[in-house]
């Protein structure tokens, strides 16, 4: 199966969602078979954080990747946070190897949604990934899979799952009391809707009522009305809004910046409804096993030729 990398290196800058830092990420060309990986240009020896789903450490509001597997105090202290709309920009846009260099500990918010990752992306090409000219670092990424049997993860009535569906679909359902945002659905399939278009644009959202008590809690030091949407009592505090769902559809983005952390996403039919970021890794790590027993399966049967 054909990989595919960016024809050029970008670079963006901005300010983190949680700890009000700027900082400055630039994507580059990676080889085949690296997939998507974090490189923490701030510290000494740059230590590489890979974007898979064994890497997430904490699903706080946003999805963190921590180096190493988080024993030693050295790997805990390697982490980068709210990964998921770079990612989701990269692996909707279908590139599948790239070296994100970044100069701390969080991934800028930009203006809330991918979009601008989107442009840069768009900017700077696309082209078929070119072998490594040296041993990757990371275990091989498994071969995309076919969903054959309902997965599922719960919490009280929120839920994801993953179904089985002759191609790839993801689909989201909110549900809020304030009726500004109320009951929302929306749904995406790659083959049939650009990810830039449809996906891309919907930015994050938050309540007012919330907001003091995030801060207290250390969270949302880089939020405002510039690079979120905000719900009040009485309506939206900063409209237009840029889709008439744009809050429904910032969830199923990041949901598809979470599920990206298993490299090429399995074919299967997403749903979610009212899930969280804690709720989509639960989901990605199931899945990760069952590609990982999948995929041994797939090279026991080539070897013994059935």
């Amino acid at each position: 199966m054909t990989n595919y990398t960016l024809g050029a290196a970008f670079e963006r800058s901005g300010i983190g969602l949680h700890s009000g830092i700027t900082t400055t990420v630039r994507v580059l060309p990676a080889a085949a078979g690296m997939g998507r990986y974090f490189v923490r240009v701030d510290l000494p020896g740059k230590p590489v954080i890979p974007a898979r789903v064994e890497a997430v450490s904490t699903t706080m509001l946003s999805t963190q990747l921590r180096a190493g597997n988080g024993e030693t105090s050295a790997d805990s202290e390697v982490t980068v946070r709210t990964v998921e709309h770079l990612l989701a920009a990269l692996a909707g846009s279908g590139v599948d190897d790239a070296c994100i260099e970044i100069d701390g500990s969080e991934v800028p918010l930009l203006d809330g949604s991918a979009l601008a990752w989107i442009k840069a992306i768009q900017e700077v090409g696309m082209v078929e990934s070119q072998p490594p000219q040296t041993s990757s670092p990371f275990p091989p990424l498994s071969s995309p899979m076919s969903v054959e049997e309902p997965i599922w993860v719960n919490q009280e009535d929120a839920f994801v799952a993953a179904l089985p569906a002759p191609m790839t679909r993801f689909t989201y359902g909110i549900d809020f009391e304030n009726p500004a945002i109320g009951n929302q659905w929306h749904s995406w399939t790659p083959e049939q809707e650009h990810f830039a278009d449809a996906i891309a644009p919907a930015r994050t959202f938050g309540l007012a009522n919330q907001v003091d008590q995030l801060r207290d809690r250390g969270l949302i030091k880089g939020g405002s009305l510039e690079n979120a949407l905000v719900c009040g009592d009485h309506g939206w505090l900063n409209p237009p809004l840029r889709f008439s769902n744009e809050p429904v559809r910032h969830k199923l983005l990041d949901l598809v910046g979470d599920l990206s952390l298993l490299g090429k996403f399995p074919v299967a039919h997403f749903l979610a409804y009212k899930a969280s970021h804690n709720l989509h890794i639960q989901l990605a790590r199931l899945l990760a096993r069952q590609i990982g027993a999948w995929d041994v399966s797939r090279q026991s049967s080539a070897v013994i030729g059935t």
